[in-house]
């Protein structure tokens, strides 16, 4: 069985921890009958971070795929828990970077994405919140090619898949799809 690391980075509030549940409630994680199938949050189980509606603490989980033991970091969004973030994408081999479709890149997208490039991380990217009424997909995903432009140190940094997704859902596409509901 072969095993990948990978981290989900993004800035506070764009949907990694809900992407994650989505993740462990689609692989049967957990049995139908268990509590975590029901739970809104399950990576967030510090009463600090359901309080506060953010994560705190990197946490990991892993899910199977194929033949594949996908081991994926949960990372912390807001800025104050840089260092954390930092720390916890050298254990990665890439990086899944959510992109709120409603808010675009925003300043800790940048931080995480350059710390991603910096330690040599392939990137998916994966805009999320496509469904929401205030969504600008066509822009958000312009800006975030521009992002990748400005800080881009290899070619290799371009060349890199881009999803589009409603995390709560549990549903994504790779190219933009004409009607959610599909």
């Amino acid at each position: 069985m072969q095993i990948r690391n990978v981290a989900i980075i993004a800035h506070v509030d764009h949907g990694k921890t809900t992407l994650i549940d989505g993740f462990l409630k689609q692989c049967k994680t957990f049995r139908e009958n268990e509590a975590e199938m029901q739970a809104d949050l399950i990576m967030d189980s510090f009463d600090q971070e359901r309080e506060r509606g953010i994560t705190i603490l990197a946490k990991n989980t892993a899910i199977t795929y194929r033949d594949t033991k996908i081991n994926i970091i949960d990372t912390p969004g807001h800025a104050d828990f840089g260092g954390e973030v930092e720390r916890t994408l050298n254990m990665a081999e890439g990086a899944i970077l959510l992109i709120d479709a409603q808010e675009g890149p925003m300043p800790q997208t940048k931080f995480v994405l350059k710390k991603a490039f910096e330690l040599g991380l392939k990137i998916i990217v994966v805009i999320n919140k496509i469904d929401k009424p205030n969504a600008h997909i066509e822009n958000t995903t312009r800006r975030t090619h521009d992002l990748f432009l400005e800080l881009a140190s290899h070619e290799d940094h371009l060349e890199f898949p881009v999803y589009y997704a409603i995390g709560r859902q549990g549903k994504a596409w790779s190219a933009l799809p004409a009607n959610f509901e599909e």
